[in-house]
């Protein structure tokens, strides 16, 4: 009888722990893989994005990339970590995510937009001339780059446009510093913010005024045939110019009073004619 109790336990035993294998199986098989559970994280990064929650999509993608850095996610996630923080205008994030991307994915195919999103990462910190000058010469840099290394994209035919208005914003921070030394009469520093405008950015509207002015400040210090060698460079390629007509008049005081007896005449004549 002892017997036959131990049979029946030892057989209920055995049963009990094929039912419990079964069933760990059956949670084995049903348990999502690695690749679905960052699938479904990079998931819910891309829907805390569209949903304006840039923030909460960035943490999403750095935790994909985390669980499976040798996967095809990781480059996806890490690109959509540094598109995430530029949405949310966290510029330095972003540059900082990208620029790690490019480092560990170097092969991706969206190496050229990761460049380009940088560019605009410092490009969208340019405020007007007066402000930093670091983001110009970086967002520069890059454009370059991306022209020079990526030339059949997309973003090159944008990065030659955004570079012309970078040379020019440039030559406007040039031009702005040249003026605040003259005001102060330093006019040596003045003279070497002028020759940069004239031997660098000599394509933009600036170049222009930075030759009036050189004959401004050499006049002003006596060196009167500088002077006028600015003056007749201005005046032989812009001869129409504003710039041009004001130059002539420092070098040429006569015209100047003359040019303001004729205004003055032509308002008195304008009187008698109504």
């Amino acid at each position: 009888m002892i017997k036959i109790i131990l049979i029946f336990s030892l057989l209920f035993s055995m049963i009990f722990a094929c039912s419990k294998k079964n069933q760990r199986i059956e949670i084995e098989q049903n348990k999502p893989s690695e690749e679905e559970i960052v699938i479904g994280i990079y998931n819910e990064g891309v829907k805390a994005l569209k949903e304006g929650d840039a923030f909460f999509a960035a943490k999403k993608f750095k935790e994909a990339e985390t669980l499976m850095p040798t996967s095809e996610w990781a480059a996806k996630a890490a690109l959509m970590e540094g598109y995430a923080q530029y949405n949310r205008n966290a510029y330095s994030q972003s540059i900082f995510s990208l620029e790690r991307y490019i480092k560990y994915y170097p092969a991706d195919d969206n190496i050229p937009y990761a460049y380009y999103l940088i560019a605009t990462c410092y490009y969208e910190q340019i405020l007007d001339e007066k402000k930093d000058l670091q983001p110009l010469l970086e967002a520069k840099k890059t454009f370059e780059f991306i022209i020079s290394n990526f030339p059949n994209t997309d973003y090159a035919i944008d990065s030659v446009f955004k570079l012309d208005l970078i040379v020019d914003q440039l030559a406007a921070k040039e031009i702005s510093i040249a003026r605040f030394y003259m005001k102060n009469e330093k006019w040596i520093p003045a003279i070497n913010r002028l020759k940069v405008i004239i031997e660098k950015y000599d394509t933009t509207i600036f170049i222009e005024e930075a030759l009036h002015r050189l004959v401004e400040v050499y006049y002003r210090i006596g060196l009167t045939k500088q002077a006028q060698r600015a003056a007749s460079i201005l005046g032989y390629n812009y001869e129409s110019s504003k710039w041009y007509e004001r130059s002539y008049a420092v070098l040429n005081k006569e015209y100047e009073k003359k040019n303001k007896k004729s205004k003055i005449r032509k308002k008195i004549k304008a009187l008698f004619e109504k």
